[in-house]
């Protein structure tokens, strides 16, 4: 079972010379899962929530590569905050875990890395259902 404190900023690999800079995720000591879904948030208003969802048994990790974003995470008891602002920082996210993306800056762009493709029957979609489930483990 997760908890908040599992939830981590991971500094990725950078390497910048005078063309730019590149950063790489790739499975190993850094992220503890092999990456099976990979998907994308933009356009998000910065007004709107998203996220907003537990997952069961899912690992993520979750790179701000264009802009900032807010990310609050819950294991329903304690909550923790992280603010996602640089490509070369991700925030590993554990099972077991409820998480709000909020605070979208114009412009961003978030990548999720996940650890198993889509699966609807590993959301927990409902905040309360999400708590039950967390104190009854």
């Amino acid at each position: 079972m997760g908890d908040v404190w599992s939830c981590r900023l991971v500094q990725l690999p950078r390497i910048s010379d005078g063309r730019g800079s590149l950063s790489f995720v790739q499975p190993g000591p850094l992220i503890p899962f092999d990456i099976r879904r990979v998907y994308y948030l933009y356009d998000v208003p910065e007004d709107q929530v998203r996220g907003a969802h537990g997952h069961r048994t899912l690992e993520s990790l979750i790179v701000a590569v264009a802009g900032a974003v807010a990310v609050e995470v819950d294991d329903g008891r304690q909550r923790r905050s992280f603010y996602l602002d640089r490509p070369d920082i991700g925030l590993y996210l554990s099972p077991m875990i409820w998480r709000n993306l909020t605070g979208f800056s114009r412009g961003t762009v978030c990548i999720v890395l996940a650890s198993a493709p889509y699966d609807e029957a590993d959301y927990f979609r409902n905040y309360n259902a999400f708590l039950t489930a967390v104190s009854c483990a």
